[in-house]
């Protein structure tokens, strides 16, 4: 162990976000918003084809769960103000292999998410363009999302404003002239819809149809991605903004395609473009042309949104060490270019597998986000638990955690019940998602499994050596030998690489003196984090600041661990976003690999967002 004294002045830094213009409400509703309400361009159809006369019910207790939902985000989300989501949540909050669940989900909602966006918008332009192979043309808008990503072009606030703002209007002028043409048409088709009970019952109708009716909500969790782009107090208003539009959006759409088409004809024939199709019912092919051209500009905005948001997730997983570190290569554009590739050709390969088949495509889709939504809340708990003394703005119940629990429950059985064949789909990609990222964080425990292996065949081949160089078999002695050098260079490489592996530091920012909570650090890391190298770092304006037994604490944990080296460092100055960001620069360890113990309210004077990722672990 190593105790070091910095004396070095604080650098004035400032933090790569406080230097940026920061999203206000309307931007940052688009952003999100133009994911979440582009699903009114297909649930509505999904909820009719299920439901049948229930669906704006169903879309109505779809709303109901998500305004619990707007608590539990509201709460996790003002206590760790960090982009990532779910994965942010439980990674401050339990295990990094339990927080890589939610991130695998999450990417597998974003690919889903790619997909059925751009197969939808393709579908509205086939509406359009009937000669318009569908298939090819999803694969066309995939690939040219991919090479935009690529060089460098993503998401603009302005121009997603723009998008949202237009599809609104574009919803709003259907469902105005939609109502109109009802006195001119009349309410036959409407009653008689409604006069026409579910084949199954009610109870099956109200079940499958709230089921695939949770589609009508991913997105809402697209907000906690990037909530440091976020101005102070945004964050909660774009939930609750996302969720006045889906209130209405949503049954009100159902309702007026219950009013002008037959439900016979929305199961079998206006799947993928049912609000085209109500548009021309309703004005004609001006205002079918008008939806059609809306679906495909906010269907293809949502399809741009998951490769930003896929992009800054697997970055932030391999920053981690949850993911290889070669997804980290950037192109002259600074773009990670492999990271995109990657997801551009596991988003084609959904697709070919799926057929572009819109209930298909929503099975994969709803399981993935509505589980990521299930582990939010759970993050959420964990919060209350474990992070009592955090401060934050809201708080959510226990028994509204509860009952959105319950919900999101019943959501992903039904959809697991409704596409029991793709359900293998789902697995299929979240199972080797999670195998990698399982190889990733016991990838020592494997390397050293492979030097036990390694130690008993060195063992073996010395053996056959001498029991070839007894029996004067020169030859064998000499393939024998070959084989030890073979063993002996591989067993160097594997050992080379466990100990690039275990020389990254990890970072604690100490105030206290208390060994078992020193104790619990060095716990954490061990399980969660490859390592060798652990330093305890005091922040001080006084000496008289330093807690007298924190050294002899120190001392103590590196007899107990002997296999860690430990050190304490002492700087001068206070703990700040710049003097945590210099001394990140200075030591060349990234933010995400330093750690501090859960705030109080007085005990921290900056807003945790403004350090740059680091960590909350006990």
């Amino acid at each position: 162990m190593s105790i070091d004294n910095n004396h070095e002045s604080p650098a004035t830094i400032t933090s790569a976000i406080g230097s940026k213009g920061k999203l206000g409400q309307l931007a940052s509703t688009a952003i999100c918003g133009n994911d979440i309400t582009s699903s009114c361009l297909y649930v509505s159809a999904l909820a009719i084809g299920y439901a049948g006369r229930w669906a704006p019910v169903c879309l109505l207790l779809v709303a109901a769960t998500l305004y619990l939902f707007r608590s539990i985000y509201a709460e996790v989300v003002g206590a760790l103000p960090l982009n990532g989501g779910a994965y942010n949540a439980l990674l401050n909050t339990t295990s990094k292999y339990r927080a890589s669940i939610a991130a695998c989900l999450t990417i597998l909602s974003y690919m889903a998410t790619a997909v059925i966006s751009s197969n939808e918008a393709m579908h509205y332009l086939h509406s359009m363009w009937n000669g318009l192979p569908v298939i090819a043309a999803t694969i066309g808008l995939l690939a040219f999302f991919m090479v935009l990503t690529i060089v460098g072009i993503t998401e603009s606030s302005k121009v997603a404003v723009g998008i949202f703002v237009f599809h609104l209007m574009s919803m709003a002028l259907l469902f105005v002239v939609g109502v109109y043409a009802l006195t001119s048409i009349g309410t036959e088709i409407l009653w008689l819809n409604l006069s026409t009970p579910e084949p199954a019952g009610f109870g099956s109708a109200l079940f499958f149809g709230f089921a695939a009716a949770m589609l009508g909500i991913s997105g809402f969790e697209s907000s906690a991605n990037f909530v440091e782009e976020q101005a102070e107090g945004v964050f909660p208003k774009t939930l609750r903004n996302m969720w006045i539009a889906v209130t209405l959006l949503n049954p009100g759409m159902a309702m007026l395609a219950l009013s002008l088409v037959p439900v016979v004809a929305v199961r079998e024939q206006f799947q993928n473009d049912l609000l085209s199709h109500m548009g021309f019912v309703a004005g004609g092919n001006w205002l079918s042309w008008l939806v059609g051209i809306d679906a495909v500009l906010v269907l293809s905005g949502a399809t741009l949104t998951s490769y930003v948001g896929v992009t800054g997730l697997v970055k932030r997983m391999a920053l981690d060490r949850c993911l290889p570190s070669f997804m980290l290569k950037e192109n002259h554009r600074g773009s990670p270019h492999r990271i995109i590739v990657l997801f551009f050709l596991l988003s084609v390969s959904v697709l070919l597998i799926t057929q572009g088949e819109l209930k298909s495509l929503a099975a994969v889709y709803t399981l993935s986000f509505l589980s990521v939504m299930a582990l939010f809340a759970i993050g959420n708990l964990l919060l209350k638990i474990k992070r009592t003394q955090l401060p934050r703005p809201s708080r959510a119940s226990y028994l509204t955690v509860l009952i959105a629990m319950i919900a999101v429950g019943i959501a992903i059985m039904g959809n697991a019940r409704l596409n029991q064949r793709y359900l293998i789909v789902f697995l299929e990609y979240l199972v080797p998602t999670m195998l990698v990222v399982t190889v990733m964080l016991t990838r020592v425990q494997i390397l050293e499994l492979v030097v036990f292996f390694l130690d008993e065949a060195r063992r073996k081949v010395k053996r056959e050596k001498l029991e070839a160089i007894e029996g004067n078999d020169r030859r064998s002695a000499a393939w024998w030998g070959i084989a030890t050098r073979r063993i002996n260079q591989f067993d160097k490489r594997v050992h080379d690489l466990l100990d690039q592996i275990r020389s990254q530091r990890i970072v604690f920012f100490t105030r206290g003196d208390h060994l078992p909570n020193l104790n619990k650090v060095i716990q954490y890391i061990k399980d969660n984090e490859h390592t060798e190298r652990v330093k305890f770092v005091t922040l001080y304006r006084n000496e008289s600041d330093i807690p007298v037994k924190l050294a002899e604490h120190i001392r103590f944990l590196d007899e107990a661990y002997p296999e860690i080296d430990i050190e304490h460092v002492t700087v001068e100055g206070d703990f700040s976003p710049a003097r945590v960001a210099a001394l990140a620069k200075e030591w060349n360890i990234p933010a995400n690999l330093m750690f501090i113990g859960s705030p109080t309210g007085e005990s921290l004077k900056h807003r945790l967002e403004e350090f740059g990722g680091v960590r909350l672990i006990i």
